[in-house]
């Protein structure tokens, strides 16, 4: 793999990683319910769900799911359900408002884990991540010639832009979250999430 190759193959990875979808959301609504640790641990599930499917695609597993029809739905429909779960939550956070009483149990029953349980599963439960790289990846692939390692490379780059992009839609949100925290700014951040991930739940069971 040269650096030209690469290179091109980068320009393609930003691209990707920036358009918004059900990930940045939830790393957005975590953020602000959880400050920066639980923005933080929503970005690390999502990087190691993300770690996950690159991994499986480089590996050529990906490819073993993509062509399992049965496989396949079992991971769309586990896609769509969770949508559908953080859709309501963020719904009813925005009808109720009552954000004290909901960070109190959330700290009680151990925010950390759910939080990074979010990220994770709403990468690696979205297909659409896995068609992705099986769609890229090959295309910058040479048989007989990339080796196992460089696969692997170009798969870790998008986890890692990933992460990076995150990274940076976190601090913006730490900048303003005295704000974003009002309640009336905050139900209606909710509703919008929630129609969003509702609609990308939508978007992804008409498929």
């Amino acid at each position: 793999m040269t650096w030209g190759t690469y290179s091109t193959y980068l320009i393609i990875a930003v691209l990707l990683v920036v358009a918004p979808g059900p990930d940045t959301l939830v790393l957005l609504r975590n953020g602000l319910a959880g400050g920066r640790r639980g923005g933080v641990l929503a970005g690390a599930g999502i990087l190691v769900g993300n770690l996950v499917q690159g991994s499986a695609a480089a590996l050529g597993l990906g490819v073993l799911i993509a062509r399992s029809q049965v496989l396949f739905e079992i991971l769309r429909w586990a896609g769509v359900a969770y949508l559908a779960v953080l859709a309501v939550q963020a719904l009813r956070g925005a009808i109720r408002g009552d954000y004290s009483a909901v960070e109190d149990v959330t700290r009680r029953r151990g925010a950390g884990f759910r939080r990074f349980r979010e990220g994770f599963l709403s990468n690696v439960t979205n297909p659409k991540v896995l068609v992705m790289y099986l769609s890229v990846l090959p295309q910058f692939l040479t048989p007989g010639v990339t080796t196992t390692l460089d696969a692997l490379i170009l798969a870790y780059t998008v986890g890692i832009l990933g992460a990076v992009w995150l990274g940076l839609l976190l601090l913006v949100v730490h900048r303003v979250r005295d704000w974003l925290s009002r309640r009336r700014v905050r139900r209606t951040v909710d509703a919008v999430t929630g129609t969003a991930l509702l609609g990308f739940g939508v978007a992804l069971a008409s498929e």
